[in-house]
């Protein structure tokens, strides 16, 4: 079994059934019980809309687990999904992408919570999680770009021979950009917006560069008004959502540029013949690979797929596990 433990989402693969679970990390729980009442979707619609008594949280932040006994309940409940209820007749190995930037402390949560009824974990860095799910050649002594832009953390990484060379993990991704445009909406429009608000903005009208020949989008977008307190309707346009990114998306464009700075010179030469990778859901605003681009001068394709490149990659190494052992980063056997 493959996970993509994600800030944003959790993705499961199973072997020879493919993705199995694609759902948000977020869990609903009752505080008097210390019991999960939702989990995924149906959780994250509470987001922002429980009762006193109940709690919605992402127990996830900056791509590492904030609140370990959240995590260890929301992953159960999600293998239990996967297996429908009933418990799987073997214990499953189970492989699970994380930050190259984590800590020791980091990295035993992460197996704390998933070696609950598991035989073995395995842990994999999520760039060549990525690069394997994108289908880039990284047993292959070429030098591969990749970037992966998730919830919480963005990984830039170059990779070689099953290999990271260099990466860089900085925790400014997809959840960064949301906090931007909420604080944009609280500072220009007097606008309070939630988490799930901001995020529609980001999907529908953000974008990381100028769209040629396109007119800016326009949205409708309802919250708060700061001096009233009442609800209120606003229109705002698609250039206002690219500037109150620019900050974030320049951090990622720096790491970016800082790892190619440090690239040695014969894989530099292999990225610039094939191009920077991008992965993730961050891969999906538009204008992002026309900006990496523009910033480098290197071409930048974006993954067939990018938000289930890290679990296809998990999935992908599970299968091939002698061909591809040496792309683990640890392993906990639990028997």
């Amino acid at each position: 079994m493959g996970i993509d433990l994600g800030t944003a989402n959790t993705l499961v693969y199973v072997s020879g059934k493919g993705i199995v679970l694609q759902e948000p990390s977020v869990i609903a729980l009752d505080q008097e019980q210390k019991t999960p009442l939702e989990v995924g979707t149906a959780a994250k619609n509470m987001l922002g809309k429980t009762p006193a008594n109940v709690i919605a949280i992402r127990p996830l932040k900056e791509g590492v687990i904030a609140d370990l006994e959240a995590t260890e309940m929301m992953l159960q409940e999600f293998i239990r999904k996967v297996y429908q209820g009933n418990n799987p007749l073997f214990q499953p190995r189970i492989v699970i992408g994380i930050p190259s930037g984590v800590t020791e402390v980091e990295r035993k949560a992460v197996i704390d919570a998933a070696s609950i009824g598991t035989r073995e974990v395995y842990l994999i860095e999520e760039p060549i999680a990525a690069a394997i799910g994108a289908g880039l050649p990284v047993t292959e002594p070429t030098g591969n770009m990749i970037i992966d832009i998730g919830g919480g953390t963005t990984e830039v990484a170059v990779l070689s021979l099953q290999g990271t060379v260099l990466s860089k993990s900085v925790r400014v991704a997809g959840d960064k950009l949301t906090e931007a445009i909420m604080q944009y909406m609280k500072k220009m429009h007097n606008l309070i917006v939630g988490e799930r608000t901001a995020e529609n903005i980001k999907i529908n009208i953000g974008s990381a560069y100028p769209l040629e020949n396109e007119e800016e989008p326009v949205m409708e977008v309802r919250g708060l008004h700061l001096l009233s307190g009442l609800p209120r309707t606003v229109k705002i346009q698609g250039g206002e959502v690219r500037e109150c990114m620019v900050e974030p998306l320049a951090i990622i464009v720096d790491a970016v540029k800082q790892t190619l700075e440090d690239t040695p010179p014969e894989l530099a030469a292999d990225i610039i013949d094939r191009g920077i990778m991008l992965a993730g859901g961050g891969a999906l605003l538009r204008g992002l690979d026309t900006l990496i681009s523009h910033e480098t001068g290197i071409v930048c394709h974006i993954a067939p797929d990018p938000l289930s490149c890290v679990v296809l990659g998990a999935g992908k190494a599970l299968e091939n596990f002698q061909e591809l052992n040496r792309v683990f980063s640890n392993s906990s056997s639990s028997m």
